[in-house]
């Protein structure tokens, strides 16, 4: 017997351990059993097929409650008799030592702080669930809105996200009322007041990202549905580029104000949020810079860049300048931002400018080719060299110029290949867009040919193409009989055309005299060879062995 006791005593932590897993089971079955019991006679007594749909909710939520209620406790029983038996204590003595030093009313203040919790749970879950009601019906009626279809699901993103927060902030709240009606240390109900504030920022800041864009959705919507000709939203389109890096723009705003608000609620780190207003200012000096180019290329565009009407060389010069005024007022747009940016920042731009202007001195001595491409650009802009759309040749290139910027010029060439060529390396240029060109076309005929003929048919065809082509400008002139050739006659004809047409035009009139040399049986020579074929058994030609 003594040994049985002996035995008992050395395996009492053990025992009591698994004592406290059985009972918190016990526990467990015997509050599903009465919680089964009470709703068991309800649906007896309910009649209505709503009302007993409606308790097997309640019952199901009740169930839910109780495991929410008994898993933390298990939990806590199993790690403090884990600690207990991994410190060598004796669990049993250590219980009833508890147990005797239990305060009186203990067990009452218990029950009531259980049956407050059970009923906080309870009225968490009718107002979460009223919350997301009301949530849900908002959005519907978001959605149905103006009948805006772009934004349905940046709404829907926002009113999720509303109905997880709101869910997220009462369960942290129910866990905060928990830790304080049990008397949790104070660090730890600061540490919930704490997890609670950076959530809370966190989520509103989210939600606002969802809002904005949802807002920024809706806007763009009804933009496009009243932009009228006769109403200042015609220009929407012009500038509707900017509605995406809005976006964005709003986006980091907030994203770097709820990380400054966050770091100011760790004292460890809360001296790092002044940073947080300068990245603030330096986004929207950013989106400012990239908003006042688009405004000022469209005001551009709206003054300058409309050809209708104008004479074609007018024409040419604004299509000419206008892309270089861009270009030049986005220089300095960027420039200006980059010196508010530096201030933003709390940086005196004076040192760095000045810096900026040494080191520019330096690199432009090793840089004359591209300043040489620069000064060419302007040269050529201002003295009117050449302008986009003007045919023109130099070097070895030749084509049609699509674009002339300060340091490079663009030539599509006649097969559609791009030449690209610094500004510096165009030394001779012919251009062929200036007032007027000779489209020159040379025929050759036989000798045998009746010049009266021959000419008589240029002239008619001449004349018969220049009432169907309106490049033309003047009647093309026959200048006459040009040389003595080999084997043909010929004969040269000169047609004054618009800029950059002569060779549409000397391709055109060539098809026109081929087909009326056909009609009137006028030859057009080409070279003939006649080649002889001897046998090796004739008599060889003289002076050659025959063999």
């Amino acid at each position: 017997m003594n040994e049985l006791l002996d035995l008992a005593v050395a395996y009492r932590s053990p025992l009591t351990f698994v004592a406290a897993i059985v009972v918190m089971l016990l526990l467990l079955v015997a509050l599903n059993t009465v919680v089964g019991f009470i709703f068991k006679r309800l649906d007896q007594r309910a009649t209505v097929p709503k009302l007993k749909l409606r308790l097997i909710t309640v019952r199901r939520n009740v169930r839910i409650l109780l495991m929410l209620l008994w898993t933390p406790a298990f939990i806590g029983v199993l790690g403090y008799s884990g600690y207990l038996l991994y410190q060598k204590i004796d669990l049993f003595e250590q219980g009833r030592s508890w147990l005797q030093n239990l305060p009186e009313g203990f067990w009452r203040v218990l029950g009531i702080n259980l049956a407050k919790l059970a009923g906080l749970l309870i009225v968490a879950g009718v107002v979460s669930r009223l919350l997301k009601r009301g949530l849900l019906n908002l959005m519907a009626r978001a959605k149905a809105f103006e009948q805006i279809k772009a934004n349905d699901a940046s709404i829907e993103l926002f009113f999720n996200a509303l109905v997880s927060i709101q869910k997220t902030t009462i369960t942290l709240l129910v866990i905060m009322a928990a830790a304080a009606m049990f008397g949790a240390p104070d660090a730890l109900q600061s540490n919930l007041a704490l997890a609670l504030t950076l959530y809370l920022i966190f989520a509103v800041g989210m939600l606002i990202v969802r809002a904005i864009a949802a807002l920024v959705d809706s806007l763009d919507g009804l933009s496009r549905r009243y932009s009228r000709p006769d109403n200042f939203l015609r220009y929407y389109d012009n500038l509707r580029s900017l509605v995406p890096l809005l976006r964005r723009t709003i986006e980091y705003i907030i994203y770097v104000t709820m990380a400054t608000l966050m770091v100011t609620q760790l004292s460890g780190i809360a001296s790092l949020a002044i940073y947080g207003p300068r990245l603030v200012q330096v986004i929207g000096i950013f989106f400012l810079s990239r908003a006042v180019i688009e405004v000022f290329n469209l005001i551009i565009d709206k003054r300058m860049g409309s050809v209708e009407g104008m004479e074609e060389q007018e024409a040419k010069q604004r299509l000419t300048f206008v892309p270089l005024v861009k270009s030049i007022v986005g220089y300095l747009v960027y420039a200006l931002a980059f010196v508010l940016i530096l201030k933003a920042l709390q940086i005196d731009p004076t040192p760095i400018l000045a810096s900026a202007g040494i080191l520019g001195l330096v690199v432009g001595l090793g840089a004359q080719p591209l300043i040489n491409d620069f000064i060419s650009g302007f040269f050529i802009l201002f003295e009117n060299l050449f302008m986009v759309g003007d045919f023109i040749e130099t070097g070895s290139t030749r084509g049609v110029v699509e674009n002339i910027d300060i340091r490079t010029t663009r030539i599509r060439g006649g097969d559609g290949e791009l030449h690209i060529i610094r500004n510096g390396s165009i030394g001779e240029v012919i251009n062929y867009s200036k007032d007027y060109v000779f489209a020159v076309v040379l025929v050759g005929v036989a000798y045998e040919s009746d010049l009266n003929q021959v000419y008589r048919v240029l002239r008619d065809t001449a004349e018969a193409l220049q009432e169907q082509n309106p490049d033309i400008l003047n009647p093309t002139e026959l200048i006459g009989l040009d040389q003595f050739g080999e084997s043909e006659l010929t004969v040269r004809l000169v047609c004054r055309v618009k800029p950059g047409r002569h060779l549409s035009v000397s391709r055109q009139l060539r098809t026109l005299i081929k087909e009326a040399f056909d009609r009137e049986g006028i030859e057009i020579p080409y070279a003939r060879r006649v080649m002889i074929f001897q046998n090796a058994d004739e008599s060889a030609p003289a002076g050659l062995p025959a063999t």
